[in-house]
Protein backbone atom coordinates (compact mmCIF):
# COMPACT_ATOMS: atom_id res chain seq x y z
CA UNK A 1 0.00 0.00 0.00
CA UNK A 2 1.10 3.45 -1.07
CA UNK A 3 0.55 7.38 0.00
CA UNK A 4 -0.42 10.20 -2.65
CA UNK A 5 3.34 10.22 -2.97
CA UNK A 6 3.28 6.55 -3.77
CA UNK A 7 6.03 6.40 -0.79
CA UNK A 8 5.48 3.21 1.12
CA UNK A 9 3.79 3.17 4.42
CA UNK A 10 5.20 1.39 7.51
CA UNK A 11 2.92 -2.26 8.05
CA UNK A 12 3.22 -1.58 11.94
CA UNK A 13 2.01 1.66 12.22
CA UNK A 14 -1.25 0.68 9.93
CA UNK A 15 -1.67 -2.18 12.56
CA UNK A 16 -1.84 -0.17 15.88
CA UNK A 17 -5.11 -0.07 16.84
CA UNK A 18 -7.04 3.21 18.29
CA UNK A 19 -6.35 1.08 21.92
CA UNK A 20 -2.57 1.14 21.91
CA UNK A 21 -2.29 4.83 21.14
CA UNK A 22 -4.48 5.63 23.85
CA UNK A 23 -2.13 3.13 26.73
CA UNK A 24 0.63 4.95 25.41
CA UNK A 25 -0.26 8.52 25.89
CA UNK A 26 -1.52 7.94 29.64
CA UNK A 27 1.80 5.80 30.28
CA UNK A 28 3.97 9.27 29.09
CA UNK A 29 1.38 11.38 30.92
CA UNK A 30 2.18 9.13 34.39
CA UNK A 31 5.85 9.48 33.91
CA UNK A 32 5.43 13.30 33.80
CA UNK A 33 2.48 13.39 36.55
CA UNK A 34 5.40 11.31 38.54
CA UNK A 35 8.63 13.85 37.56
CA UNK A 36 6.43 16.58 38.89
CA UNK A 37 4.73 15.12 41.81
CA UNK A 38 8.88 14.69 43.31
CA UNK A 39 9.44 18.40 42.21
CA UNK A 40 6.68 19.47 44.15
CA UNK A 41 7.14 17.47 46.75
CA UNK A 42 10.71 18.64 47.42
CA UNK A 43 9.49 21.88 47.24
CA UNK A 44 6.73 21.25 49.74
CA UNK A 45 9.64 19.82 52.05
CA UNK A 46 11.54 22.70 51.35
CA UNK A 47 8.68 25.29 52.60
CA UNK A 48 7.70 22.52 56.09
CA UNK A 49 11.55 23.12 56.91
CA UNK A 50 11.16 27.14 56.65
CA UNK A 51 7.87 26.88 58.67
CA UNK A 52 9.81 24.94 61.47
CA UNK A 53 12.68 27.49 61.34
CA UNK A 54 10.15 30.08 61.71
CA UNK A 55 8.63 28.36 64.80
CA UNK A 56 11.40 28.91 67.18
CA UNK A 57 9.76 32.17 67.93
CA UNK A 58 10.51 35.87 67.86
CA UNK A 59 13.58 37.55 68.71
CA UNK A 60 13.26 39.28 72.09
CA UNK A 61 15.75 42.03 73.34
CA UNK A 62 16.08 43.60 76.70
CA UNK A 63 15.25 47.02 76.55
CA UNK A 64 14.62 50.12 79.41
CA UNK A 65 12.70 52.91 79.05
CA UNK A 66 12.51 56.02 80.99
CA UNK A 67 8.95 56.88 80.94
CA UNK A 68 7.22 59.68 83.33
CA UNK A 69 10.29 59.87 85.30
CA UNK A 70 10.64 56.37 85.81
CA UNK A 71 12.98 53.50 84.44
CA UNK A 72 11.50 50.37 83.07
CA UNK A 73 13.38 47.50 82.49
CA UNK A 74 11.57 45.11 79.84
CA UNK A 75 12.18 42.22 77.78
CA UNK A 76 10.10 42.33 74.48
CA UNK A 77 9.60 41.55 70.58
CA UNK A 78 11.70 43.54 68.67
CA UNK A 79 8.60 43.90 66.64
CA UNK A 80 6.75 45.14 69.82
CA UNK A 81 5.46 49.28 68.90
CA UNK A 82 6.23 51.18 71.99
CA UNK A 83 2.29 52.20 71.90
CA UNK A 84 1.88 48.08 72.86
CA UNK A 85 4.74 48.35 74.83
CA UNK A 86 3.34 51.46 76.64
CA UNK A 87 0.02 49.97 77.44
CA UNK A 88 0.36 46.20 77.58
CA UNK A 89 4.01 46.12 79.17
CA UNK A 90 3.77 48.81 81.43
CA UNK A 91 -0.07 48.83 81.86
CA UNK A 92 -0.27 53.28 81.04
CA UNK A 93 -3.37 52.85 79.40
CA UNK A 94 -3.79 56.85 78.84
CA UNK A 95 -1.91 56.89 76.09
CA UNK A 96 -4.81 55.45 73.21
CA UNK A 97 -4.53 53.31 70.31
CA UNK A 98 -6.86 54.42 67.43
CA UNK A 99 -6.16 53.39 64.19
CA UNK A 100 -3.06 51.74 64.79
CA UNK A 101 -1.67 53.49 61.29
CA UNK A 102 -0.04 56.76 62.52
CA UNK A 103 -3.65 58.52 61.01
CA UNK A 104 -5.42 59.74 63.92
CA UNK A 105 -3.10 60.79 66.41
CA UNK A 106 -4.62 58.91 69.76
CA UNK A 107 -1.32 57.60 70.43
CA UNK A 108 1.15 60.94 70.73
CA UNK A 109 4.12 60.84 73.09
CA UNK A 110 6.57 63.47 73.84
CA UNK A 111 9.84 61.44 73.28
CA UNK A 112 12.88 63.86 74.35
CA UNK A 113 10.35 66.47 73.96
CA UNK A 114 9.04 66.25 70.47
CA UNK A 115 5.74 64.65 69.62
CA UNK A 116 6.03 60.96 68.11
CA UNK A 117 2.89 58.95 66.96
CA UNK A 118 4.00 55.98 69.26
CA UNK A 119 1.90 53.10 67.04
CA UNK A 120 4.66 53.90 64.34
CA UNK A 121 7.85 53.60 66.54
CA UNK A 122 9.52 50.75 67.83
CA UNK A 123 10.03 49.91 71.80
CA UNK A 124 13.59 49.08 71.29
CA UNK A 125 14.49 52.35 69.21
CA UNK A 126 13.81 54.34 72.17
CA UNK A 127 16.08 52.94 74.99
CA UNK A 128 17.32 55.46 77.10
CA UNK A 129 15.01 58.02 75.69
CA UNK A 130 12.87 60.40 78.23
CA UNK A 131 9.10 59.48 77.17
CA UNK A 132 6.29 61.72 78.82
CA UNK A 133 2.90 60.46 78.41
CA UNK A 134 -0.54 61.95 79.19
CA UNK A 135 -0.15 60.75 82.57
CA UNK A 136 3.69 62.26 83.37
CA UNK A 137 2.16 65.56 82.23
CA UNK A 138 0.84 66.61 85.61
CA UNK A 139 2.45 67.41 88.66
CA UNK A 140 0.68 65.17 91.15
CA UNK A 141 -2.98 66.46 91.67
CA UNK A 142 -1.66 69.91 90.16
CA UNK A 143 -2.90 69.71 86.26
CA UNK A 144 -0.47 70.80 83.50
CA UNK A 145 -1.34 73.91 81.90
CA UNK A 146 -3.14 72.70 78.76
CA UNK A 147 -4.62 69.71 80.98
CA UNK A 148 -6.50 72.74 82.80
CA UNK A 149 -7.22 74.49 79.80
CA UNK A 150 -8.77 71.69 77.87
CA UNK A 151 -11.15 71.33 80.80
CA UNK A 152 -12.14 75.34 81.00
CA UNK A 153 -13.12 74.98 77.12
CA UNK A 154 -14.62 71.73 77.41
CA UNK A 155 -11.76 70.86 74.14
CA UNK A 156 -12.80 67.30 74.62
CA UNK A 157 -16.71 64.84 74.33
CA UNK A 158 -15.94 61.11 74.55
CA UNK A 159 -12.29 61.59 75.42
CA UNK A 160 -10.87 58.90 73.65
CA UNK A 161 -8.46 61.34 71.68
CA UNK A 162 -7.80 63.56 74.52
CA UNK A 163 -4.67 62.38 75.54
CA UNK A 164 -2.94 62.05 72.41
CA UNK A 165 -4.59 65.97 71.47
CA UNK A 166 -3.15 67.30 74.89
CA UNK A 167 0.21 65.83 74.36
CA UNK A 168 0.44 66.65 70.57
CA UNK A 169 -0.55 70.51 71.88
CA UNK A 170 2.16 70.58 74.30
CA UNK A 171 4.72 69.45 71.44
CA UNK A 172 3.72 71.67 69.03
CA UNK A 173 3.96 74.76 71.14
CA UNK A 174 7.17 73.74 71.85
CA UNK A 175 8.19 73.72 68.14
CA UNK A 176 6.65 77.04 67.80
CA UNK A 177 8.46 77.98 70.13
CA UNK A 178 12.06 76.96 68.92
CA UNK A 179 11.07 78.84 65.21
CA UNK A 180 9.54 75.46 63.67
CA UNK A 181 7.29 76.84 60.42
CA UNK A 182 4.36 75.44 59.35
CA UNK A 183 2.60 75.22 55.92
CA UNK A 184 1.06 78.27 57.10
CA UNK A 185 3.78 80.12 58.03
CA UNK A 186 3.83 83.46 56.80
CA UNK A 187 6.80 85.37 58.71
CA UNK A 188 9.81 82.25 59.91
CA UNK A 189 10.98 84.51 62.46
CA UNK A 190 7.62 85.68 63.73
CA UNK A 191 6.35 81.98 64.44
CA UNK A 192 5.67 81.85 68.44
CA UNK A 193 4.13 84.87 68.58
CA UNK A 194 2.24 84.55 65.23
CA UNK A 195 0.60 81.52 66.41
CA UNK A 196 -2.50 82.42 65.26
CA UNK A 197 -5.95 79.86 65.34
CA UNK A 198 -5.06 79.16 61.91
CA UNK A 199 -1.35 78.07 62.46
CA UNK A 200 -2.66 76.07 65.31
CA UNK A 201 -5.05 74.01 63.17
CA UNK A 202 -2.83 73.02 60.45
CA UNK A 203 -0.10 72.35 63.38
CA UNK A 204 -2.40 70.09 65.10
CA UNK A 205 -3.73 68.43 62.16
CA UNK A 206 -2.40 65.04 62.43
CA UNK A 207 -4.49 64.90 65.58
CA UNK A 208 -8.29 64.19 64.75
CA UNK A 209 -11.26 63.71 66.94
CA UNK A 210 -14.02 62.45 66.04
CA UNK A 211 -16.27 64.27 68.23
CA UNK A 212 -15.36 67.43 66.02
CA UNK A 213 -14.40 69.41 69.50
CA UNK A 214 -12.20 71.69 67.39
CA UNK A 215 -13.28 74.76 68.17
CA UNK A 216 -12.80 74.45 71.85
CA UNK A 217 -9.25 72.70 71.68
CA UNK A 218 -8.03 75.50 69.31
CA UNK A 219 -9.58 77.73 72.08
CA UNK A 220 -7.43 75.99 74.61
CA UNK A 221 -4.57 75.93 73.18
CA UNK A 222 -4.72 79.77 72.10
CA UNK A 223 -5.07 80.26 75.77
CA UNK A 224 -2.01 78.48 77.02
CA UNK A 225 0.31 80.14 73.95
CA UNK A 226 -0.76 83.50 75.42
CA UNK A 227 0.09 82.62 78.84
CA UNK A 228 3.55 80.94 78.19
CA UNK A 229 4.06 84.32 75.50
CA UNK A 230 3.57 86.09 78.49
CA UNK A 231 5.90 84.47 80.58
CA UNK A 232 8.26 84.03 78.52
Amino acid sequence: MTNDNDDPVDADFLQMSRRSVLKATVAMATVQATGLTMALGSGAANAASNTRAEAKGPAMVRVRLQVNGGSYPLVVDTRTTLLDALRENLRMKGTKKGCDHGQCGACTVLIDGRRTNACLTLAVMHDGNEITTIEGLSNGEQLHLMQAAFIKHDGFQCGYCTPGQICSSVGMLNEARQGMPSHVTKNIGDTFSALTAEEIRERMSGNLCRCSAYPNIVAAISEVAGVTRTMA
